[in-house]
């Protein structure tokens, strides 16, 4: 009697069959052999979504087939597809020709070369339970979300669309993001960067200000003289920030009122940006004539 190895692909069984040899008798189960009934959901929700699995319609021939040929040999091997569906047709196999799911009869292929074979016959082991359970938790969530999902979709879009469990939950997440699109409110932000000397120093480096106390600051619109609105700010020179109506001879440009962070033991702005114009140069001079006291060049 001959050991019988039992494959998914009816290609691979000939080729396996050419490396392992006379003494081995390679079929194929042409995938799934067992399923959960199409008619019906097939799960009872109430039992722990306990599976009800059933014969695959059409394939009675081929199961008598692998049931006689087990009868006739001395060991069955079940080597179907190393992963999870693999796994799971294995243990159907298993259930179907009444093998103990705990023995040493699971043979998997890495490659279908002679080595491979030869490395998978060498590491047979038992049927993993672990890929078992992650697949049949994944047909289970198919089939609940396909069968209750996919008859509302009938009533309320069109006839014959299907609903699954990646499809659903990716249509949720477009929808959510596109109701937080919705309702976002544009506010106005500016980034203040300065280039600072420590004490006498003459090493640069750069900061940017991130607010105070770990709040961020807001702008805000002050008027003008005139009447006209604008965001100013004045610096003072002790290196704090105030309101201060400045009279900007440029048209009404735009500049910022901002908090500047506190210099802390660093006694001189080299520079400091608190905006982007195609008026720097006009803004610039004007504010520089505002700040004279406290020795900052400002550049908008």
């Amino acid at each position: 009697m001959s050991k019988l190895v039992i494959v998914e692909s009816p290609a691979k069984a000939k080729t396996i069959k050419k490396y392992l040899g006379e003494d081995y008798n390679v079929i194929a189960s042409m995938g799934h052999v067992r399923d959960l009934p199409k008619a019906q959901i097939g799960i009872d929700i109430d039992n722990n979504f306990k599976p009800r699995y059933i014969n695959i319609p059409g394939k009675s021939k081929l199961i008598k087939q692998i049931k006689e040929a087990a009868r006739e040999s001395d060991a069955v091997y079940l080597a179907t597809d190393p992963d999870r569906e693999g796994e799971a047709i294995s243990w159907h196999l298993a259930h179907i020709l009444k093998l103990d799911e705990k023995e040493k009869n699971r043979v998997t292929f890495g490659e279908i070369t002679k080595k491979g074979i030869s490395d998978g016959m060498a590491n047979i082991r038992s049927i993993d339970m672990d890929l078992i359970n992650a697949q049949q938790a994944r047909r289970i969530l198919d089939r609940i979300v396909g069968y209750k999902l996919s008859p509302f979709l009938w009533r309320k879009v069109k006839g014959g669309l299907s609903a699954g469990r990646v499809q659903s939950v990716a249509v949720k997440l477009i929808v959510d993001r596109h109701r937080e699109i919705e309702r976002f409110v544009p506010s106005e932000y500016w980034n203040i960067d300065a280039v600072l000397s420590p004490g006498s120093s003459a090493k640069k480096f750069r900061a940017r200000y991130y607010g105070t106390d770990g709040k961020k600051r807001t702008v805000e619109k002050i008027k003008h003289k005139s009447g006209k609105s604008l965001n100013a700010y004045s610096l003072t020179p002790n290196n704090s920030v105030e309101n201060k109506d400045i009279n900007l001879n440029n048209g009404g440009a735009l500049c910022r009122k901002v908090t500047l962070f506190k210099m802390l033991s660093f006694n001189k702005i080299l520079f400091a940006s608190a905006a982007s114009s195609n008026q720097r140069e006009r803004q610039s001079k004007n504010l520089n004539e505002t700040t004279k006291s406290a020795n900052i060049k400002i550049i908008i």
